[in-house]
């Protein structure tokens, strides 16, 4: 047997979101690298989850449908990953809508204070960049931001680019008021889906997540992620067991920016298929 033959990638991002690839090319390069499944996790959206499916029976390759739902908790912005949603469920289809209209009004909001900075951004100018039609219901977010920011000369690279303008804390960072985790678990929940704590590494604040985890909405926590070191794996290892949650883990896979990857590349960070029967169950 493959190495990755039972393994799964739980996180990965398509052009339905911030992702540079078709969803369908996502799928192509799970089973490019071996794996028996891949998540489709976009931000605020399910757009990208049709063509994955299809793509799924194309390749051989199972595909989990999901989602990375944008929260606010404790001053922070916590992400929320929803696996076997009912992505054609019209509540939560218009509850994403709703997601998307903020994501808009933020965007807006960083335009304004790049624009204040002196920089000669539009939404114009970064949908242009992205060289294609959007399709209903994908949404921008900050690596589009980015990738005009370099386009422009006002950073170097993309990392460069959230270093000066777009991370928590730098010139240009908004944030505007936002749903809580458990308020996303119950969307989740109500879908049909497995909520699970996105990321916890990134946060940089282990009460709040332990307050979160406390809270017992979620059903999982992604313990293993492309920024995440072995200390951070041995700590929410060590939660997960504590609160007697699902341990998913995915690449966080966005595609390559000025010839960088971002988190890591599709099965690079990876789980056994068993996770998916706890997923579902």
């Amino acid at each position: 047997m493959k190495p990755m033959a039972n393994r799964c990638d739980l996180h990965t991002h398509t052009q339905a979101s911030d992702g540079m690839q078709p969803p369908a090319e996502n799928v192509r390069l799970a089973r490019v690298k071996g794996l028996a499944a891949v998540a489709i996790t976009d931000h605020d959206t399910v757009a990208g989850i049709s063509e994955a499916l299809e793509a799924g029976i194309q390749y051989g390759i199972t595909v989990v449908p999901g989602v990375e739902i944008s929260t606010r908790a404790g001053g922070k912005d916590i992400h929320v990953l929803g696996y076997y949603i009912d992505w054609e469920n019209d509540l939560f289809l218009s509850r994403l809508a709703e997601l998307r209209d903020t994501r808009a009004l933020r965007n807006e909001a960083i335009l304004l204070k790049l624009q204040k900075l002196g920089i000669s951004i539009t939404m114009d100018s970064v949908i242009s960049g992205i060289g294609r039609e959007l399709k209903p219901d994908e949404s921008i977010g900050r690596p589009h931001i980015a990738d005009e920011l370099v386009r422009l000369g006002a950073a170097i690279d993309m990392r460069d680019a959230f270093d000066k303008y777009l991370a928590e804390g730098a010139a240009a960072y908004v944030s505007p008021p936002r749903i809580t985790p458990v308020e996303a678990c119950q969307w989740i929940i109500e879908a049909g889906g497995a909520p699970v704590l996105a990321h916890p590494g990134l946060y940089g604040d282990e009460e709040l997540v332990r307050s979160i985890v406390e809270q017992g909405a979620f059903i999982g926590i992604e313990v293993y992620h492309s920024d995440h070191g072995p200390a951070e794996e041995a700590r929410y290892l060590a939660l997960a067991e504590e609160f007697e949650m699902v341990v998913t883990g995915g690449s966080d896979f966005h595609g390559a920016r000025q010839g960088v990857i971002f988190h890591g590349d599709i099965g690079s960070v990876s789980v056994t298929v068993e996770v998916l029967k706890q997923l579902k169950n």
